[in-house]
């Protein structure tokens, strides 16, 4: 794989606290094909979008507030960072060579086992992945996304022998993704992993939603309310205590 120093960026986040550890510079990656009912940047769809930047510029942007980073570092989300692969990699192994942590947030649906060796050069600069699963069912995933599900658990299993650790990432949308047959499912699919390091359970929300009108795209989740925070916290507990069991069983 060819280093690519030049990559489509949406926009950065000087001082993020909810993607991956500490206080940390997020760049969000343009384009992404995938079609999350509850996406709320869908303005990061299209790939021809964004602004071209170097590595270097994103490093120049991370040194102006790096005394913030001590223990946080860089995360690549967006949109889908794997549609670029070349150039985050080139953006990680820079970013290592500084010494600075590396966190991917990513759905891994453009995993391709074809293209090993190139993930192979990511996972080898890449410290953290929040591995965002949409859907613990076949159906539910190609329902929910557009897209099966097969790429993501294969990436997930590329995770674990490559010893990368994952915390694993789960909108809960009232009526979607929050029946206990599903929330179950995904405990079980969860179980086999050894390199599951957390499990994030995030409610759903509507702020997305003026995106929509302001790009002239339906939403089509109007009408679907927020997810309650309590309830948020009680379909983590049914995931892990379903996680907790099947690990029981394969210890058996």
């Amino acid at each position: 794989m060819r280093a690519c120093n030049t990559g489509r960026i949406h926009s950065v986040e000087s001082f993020g606290t909810v993607d991956g550890p500490g206080v940390r510079f997020v760049v969000f990656f343009q384009g992404c094909p995938m079609r999350c009912l509850y996406c709320h940047n869908p303005d990061t769809w299209a790939t021809e979008g964004g602004t071209e930047m170097t590595v270097d510029e994103l490093l120049a942007a991370y040194e102006r507030n790096k005394g913030f980073y001590r223990r946080g570092g860089i995360t690549a989300t967006g949109g889908e960072p794997l549609l670029q692969l070349p150039f985050l990699t080139a953006l990680f192994t820079a970013a290592k060579e500084r010494g600075i942590h590396t966190c991917l947030d990513t759905s891994g649906i453009v995993y391709r086992p074809e293209r090993q060796g190139e993930f192979d050069a990511l996972f080898a600069v890449t410290d953290l992945v929040l591995l965002d699963v949409k859907h613990a069912i076949p159906e539910g995933h190609r329902n929910l996304t557009g897209h099966g599900q097969a790429p993501v658990l294969s990436f997930a299993r590329a995770l674990d022998r490559a010893k990368v650790p994952m915390v694993v990432r789960h909108v809960v949308v009232p009526g979607l993704t929050d029946t206990p047959q599903e929330l179950k499912a995904l405990g079980r699919l969860l179980a086999p992993f050894r390199n599951l390091k957390g499990l994030e359970v995030l409610p759903y929300h509507t702020m997305g939603a003026a995106k929509y009108e302001a790009l002239g795209i339906p939403y089509l989740l109007s009408g679907v309310p927020a997810m309650d925070k309590d309830k948020a916290r009680a379909a983590r507990d049914t995931i892990l205590a379903e996680l907790r069991q099947a690990r029981s069983e394969m210890r058996k």
